[in-house]
C-alpha cells in the first residue's frame, strides 16, 4: 500500500493537499504524448501521478511515467506549476484532493512505449493543434499554456 492509500484510511474522504508531477513528451515532430485513462473515464490527459514519500518531483515524474508509457525520461525542464482552487478534484469514489503540479517537459526519452493497463487505456501523440475533445480539463490548460509561452511549438526541449 502507497502513501496515499495509507493517508486515505485515515482520513477517509476528507480534502488533502498533494504534490504531482506531469510531463509534456514530445516526439522528433513535436507531437505530445497524451494519455487515455481509465479514471476519470476515457479522458485524455498528460502521463503523471503522484508524489510518493521522499521522491522529488523530477523523481515522480520519470516514475510515472515509466511505469504508465513504460518509457524512460531524460533530462527534463520545468515549465510550470500550477496550484490553487482550481486544482481541486473529486474522484469518482468521493476523495478530494487539491493538487500541487509541478509541470515538465522533454523530448529525451526511450523504450518500447506500452500502455500500462490498470490505469491506461491507450497512448498516443497528438499535434498541439488537433488535441482530443475529451481531455482532463487542468491538463488541456497546461498544454494551452505551454502553446501560449511557446508559440512557435519549439519549447524547453
Amino acid at each position: 500500500m502507497g502513501y496515499i492509500e495509507e493517508l486515505r484510511e485515515m482520513v477517509g474522504t476528507r480534502p488533502l493537499i498533494f504534490v504531482g508531477s506531469v510531463v509534456l513528451v514530445f516526439n522528433e515532430m513535436h507531437q505530445v504524448l497524451l494519455q487515455q485513462r481509465r479514471f476519470p473515464s476515457g479522458s485524455w490527459g498528460l502521463p503523471g501521478g503522484l508524489m510518493e514519500l521522499g521522491e522529488s518531483t523530477e523523481e515522480t515524474a520519470k516514475r510515472e511515467v515509466k511505469e504508465e508509457t513504460n518509457l524512460e525520461l531524460g533530462s527534463l525542464h520545468l515549465f510550470n506549476v500550477y496550484s490553487g482552487k482550481d486544482q481541486y478534484i473529486q474522484a469518482e469514489n468521493g476523495d478530494e484532493f487539491y493538487v500541487v503540479t509541478t509541470v515538465y517537459s522533454t523530448n529525451e526519452f526511450k523504450g518500447e512505449m506500452k500502455a500500462e493497463r490498470t490505469e491506461s487505456i491507450q497512448l498516443r501523440f497528438y499535434d498541439l493543434e488537433g488535441l482530443p475533445e475529451s481531455m482532463v480539463s487542468s491538463h488541456k490548460r497546461m498544454i494551452h499554456d505551454y502553446k501560449k509561452h511557446f508559440p512557435s511549438g519549439e519549447g524547453h526541449c
